[in-house]
């Protein structure tokens, strides 16, 4: 008898929140060297967007996976165009 059961991703939900983490660790702990560059203006003003996508991917990623290993998956879409 087939299995329908996915291998839920444990190893990547760990490397993600330890990065997420880490990331979280890092901006707390360096906020006064954040403070100091990332308001020079010019090219500095692009750290905050770059950090911005940097935490959204790793929090993302590890938020999923998260979900996934409780069991809890969005809704498949019936039909539609």
């Amino acid at each position: 008898m087939a299995s329908n059961t996915k291998k839920k991703p444990f190893g990547r939900l760990f490397i993600m929140g330890a990065c997420t983490l880490a990331l979280f660790v890092g901006l707390l702990t360096q906020q006064d060297f954040i403070n100091a560059n990332f308001g020079k203006g010019g090219y500095y003003a692009f750290l905050p967007i770059i950090t911005a996508f940097v935490f959204s991917y790793f929090h993302g990623a590890f938020t999923s996976d998260f979900w996934t290993v409780l069991g809890i998956e969005a809704a498949k879409k019936k039909g539609g165009k």
